[in-house]
């Protein structure tokens, strides 16, 4: 009981503190604006209400934890070369369930951000300076009171869902290598024949691969969270064909670029690294799924015991 009471009073503690800045749309980063852009296309609820003038407000857990990524993968950047000409497919791994953790934590993000200006009186203020604020709650809860509803507090970081992304990232890198490999082989590029090659290629993959790789996602992340197959089926029949048509949006463009300038080393983390924005937008649809499937509680507070 008073275990779980630190717990939740830590939790709360953190989650609760954002830091903030204010940043006009034109200075979005690329990745934010595509996220942005292919959310309204398709309707995501999650995304399509969201103040691009308030994606700068980062809550302290999340950007602390984004930062560790960062220099995680700016340590891996450095020693890619040679960890690839020792262990190719293991560092593959390793890439890509970093660049799934660095996306996730943008999806989870972006949410956090939205729910804390959906939350705020008159929604974001476009006149916010630079500052550093900390959101205390105003009341101290004593051992025996109740818990709020967690739609009552700052969305806390999901770790559980940071992992799944991870591991999904990890476990799918040996069979996009082994694929990258493959449209090497099968359309080879020389100097004489460069651009129909890496046409049949990006063809052949967005055929082929994006529709495996997206059923793919949903269901192990619908597995990994302790769906059964009603849930699979329900999922991939919401889900899967407004994603693939996302995914023609995005990727036929960047996979052309991918085919035809980058060795086949560089194919998989070049991929992994342009798809922070397209596995943020893959894990805040699952995450906005799950969330519309789930029955609101009939009572505002929950107990602890």
């Amino acid at each position: 009981m008073s275990w779980e009471l630190t717990r939740r009073r830590f939790a709360r503690t953190i989650n609760s503190k954002f830091i903030y800045d204010r940043v006009h749309p034109p200075a979005l980063i690329p990745p934010y604006r595509i996220l942005l852009s292919v959310a309204v296309a398709y309707g995501r609820p999650c995304l399509r209400d969201a103040d691009p003038t308030s994606l700068s407000v980062q809550p302290l857990l999340h950007a602390i934890i984004f930062f560790i990524e960062m220099a995680i993968a700016a340590r891996l950047t450095t020693r890619f070369n040679s960890y690839y000409d020792e262990r190719p497919v293991l560092t593959m791994m390793v890439t890509n369930a970093i660049l799934g953790g660095i996306a996730d934590t943008v999806a989870q993000t972006i949410t956090s951000v939205r729910q804390r200006a959906l939350r705020k009186p008159g929604g974001v203020s476009k006149n916010d300076s630079v500052a550093i604020e900390i959101h205390e709650l105003d009341r101290k809860w004593g051992d025996r009171e109740l818990i709020p509803e967690s739609k009552q507090l700052p969305p806390p970081f999901d770790f559980e869902r940071l992992t799944r992304c991870m591991a999904y990232g990890f476990a799918m890198a040996p069979v996009q290598f082994k694929w990258f490999s493959f449209l090497s082989r099968a359309f080879p590029i020389t100097k004489e024949h460069a651009f129909l090659p890496a046409v049949k290629r990006m063809t052949f993959d967005q055929l082929v691969f994006a529709p495996f790789g997206i059923a793919c996602f949903f269901t192990a992340m619908t597995v990994a969270e302790g769906g059964g197959r009603r849930a699979v089926a329900h999922k991939l029949r919401d889900m899967y064909v407004p994603t693939l048509k996302a995914n023609f949006m995005v990727w036929p463009a960047v996979q052309m670029i991918n085919f035809r300038l980058m060795p086949v080393q560089f194919q998989l983390p070049f991929v992994s690294t342009v798809g922070i924005a397209w596995t943020a937008f893959l894990s805040l649809s699952n995450a906005a799924e799950d969330l519309e499937a789930k029955p609101s509680l009939s009572s505002p507070n929950v107990r602890l015991a």
